[in-house]
């Protein structure tokens, strides 16, 4: 099954690391930097309730979509009780495990409530707030996941593709050009007189989320 789903992902774009027991997914999941984590209860050597109680315990937010072929809702329960964000039971469709994963992807890992500083930005996922140098910014909710999506990327230039791949939903507008259009609303709402911009223009690869110290 890991091989299945290995070649079916993949075969969508995205980029798979497989684990085959427990301990190695553990290993790999407090090691690695991942967009999400598909996670078997079953496994050999350590299960996925285990697994995924260890990554929080140790920090690690990577969004875990659980999959189990037991049926009922204590497995469902303990599941997300340990920590995982969704849950998916055998037989599953393929299309529901790929609109499950996209959803967490977009939603990103940053745990719920939790309060970003960047520079003199302040972002606020749980209660939809940003603030630049102490000022609030409102923002509409595709700004604000635009940003966090950025902010949660910051260490690299972010693809047109992969904005669209991860803060809009599938169904929606797919034209790169709505990009560029919520690019520009961001930063006319925090760009300052005198400061420079949080969002750089990379030529020909997308966009940066610059650190902009408070002053």
């Amino acid at each position: 099954m890991a091989r299945s789903l290995e070649r079916g992902l993949k075969a969508e774009g995205y980029s798979v690391d497989v684990a085959f027991d427990g301990e190695e997914g553990l290993a790999k999941g407090m090691n690695g930097t991942f967009d999400a984590i598909v996670l078997d209860l079953m496994l050999p050597r350590l299960s996925g309730y285990d697994v995924v109680s260890k990554l929080r315990a140790g920090g690690v937010s990577i969004p875990v979509l659980m999959l189990t072929a037991k049926q009922g809702d204590d497995d469902q329960t303990e599941a997300l009780d340990s920590g995982a964000d969704d849950f998916l039971s055998k037989p599953f469709a393929y299309p529901v495990l790929l609109a499950r994963l996209r959803a967490l992807i977009r939603r990103g890992g940053a745990p719920a409530g939790a309060v970003v500083d960047y520079g003199d930005l302040r972002l606020d996922t749980a209660n939809h707030r940003c603030w630049r140098g102490g000022e609030e910014v409102s923002l509409t909710r595709r700004e604000l996941s635009l940003l966090a999506y950025l902010l949660h990327r910051s260490d690299r230039a972010v693809s047109k593709a992969e904005l669209l791949d991860h803060v809009w939903d599938p169904a929606a507008e797919r034209d790169p050009n709505v990009v560029e259009v919520y690019v520009g609303y961001l930063r006319r709402k925090l760009d300052q007189p005198g400061r420079p911009s949080h969002v750089e223009t990379v030529r020909s690869l997308g966009y940066r989320l610059v650190e902009v110290p408070p002053g």
